[in-house]
């Protein structure tokens, strides 16, 4: 189990940022400091994270029960919050099995300790690099059939990769090692000048920078899988709940089927 002592509380980390725009706890000053950089500059930053969330819990919910997923590789999870992958899905399908992935050591002692699954499904997490798609699918293995169809998540992880071409190449070779059946969700930022003026400065704080895409771009990471509708929109707009009123936000998501 990571030990919180190996944790650096000097520089922001993304994981903690997050927590700290969705109202969370689990952050530290430095992370609140960086978090508020953004908000001065691009206020929607909160809104971001929150229909990011709840992107993620429609996603799921499609993929079990429309869908029929029950393996789940959840790369870049972030801290713990409401409505974690394996809790929505075991919700669902008690026999769920998710598998997730991070490289922080506050995050994966968090999951260890908060995120348990039903007796009938299984959860693991991994330290682990999405820089490096072959071990994570070597020991996802141990816990995943990947012989069945697997939901492979991408939330707010791909903008941490600074090359566009690097970034596909990564989703490419992680999509390829799972079977015909799978599927692709992702969920990243999206360019605009308030966005892109605020993760710069986000950037000079010692985070790890992130940097937008555009949605022509989030849109080629789904190139060769058969996109579920409404296809590549801005977040808030994927299948709505009957009584929301979403508007477009900086934030651009998909969720594809691999052929």
């Amino acid at each position: 189990m990571a030990e919180l002592s190996t944790i650096d509380t000097s520089v922001p980390h993304s994981a903690r940022v997050w927590n700290y725009w969705l109202g969370g706890k689990d952050n530290y000053p430095t992370d609140r400091a960086a978090g508020d950089q953004v908000y001065e500059i691009f206020p929607a930053i909160v809104e971001v994270a929150r229909a990011s969330r709840a992107f993620l819990t429609r996603a799921v919910s499609f993929l079990v029960t429309e869908a029929g997923v029950r393996h789940f590789l959840d790369v870049g999870t972030g801290l713990p919050t409401a409505d974690n992958t394996h809790e929505v899905a075991q919700r669902l399908a008690p026999d769920s099995r998710v598998v997730y992935v991070d490289n922080d050591p506050m995050v994966l002692a968090h999951a260890r300790a908060l995120l348990a699954s039903s007796p009938e499904g299984a959860t693991a997490y991994l330290d682990a690099d999405v820089r490096h798609p072959e071990a994570i699918i070597e020991a996802a293995a141990r816990t995943l059939d990947l012989t069945a169809p697997v939901a492979l998540m991408l939330l707010g992880i791909m903008g941490h990769v600074a090359e566009f071409d690097d970034a596909i190449s990564l989703v490419r070779r992680l999509v390829d090692a799972l079977p015909s059946g799978s599927y692709l969700v992702l969920n990243d930022g999206t360019s605009s000048p308030a966005r892109d003026e605020a993760l710069d400065r986000y950037s000079d704080s010692g985070a790890d920078a992130y940097h937008s895409r555009t949605p022509e771009q989030i849109a080629a990471f789904f190139a060769g899988l058969d996109l579920v509708e409404p296809g590549v929109v801005s977040t808030p707009l994927w299948r709505p709940g009957p009584a929301a009123t979403p508007l477009p936000l900086d934030v651009h998501c998909g969720v594809a089927k691999k052929p």
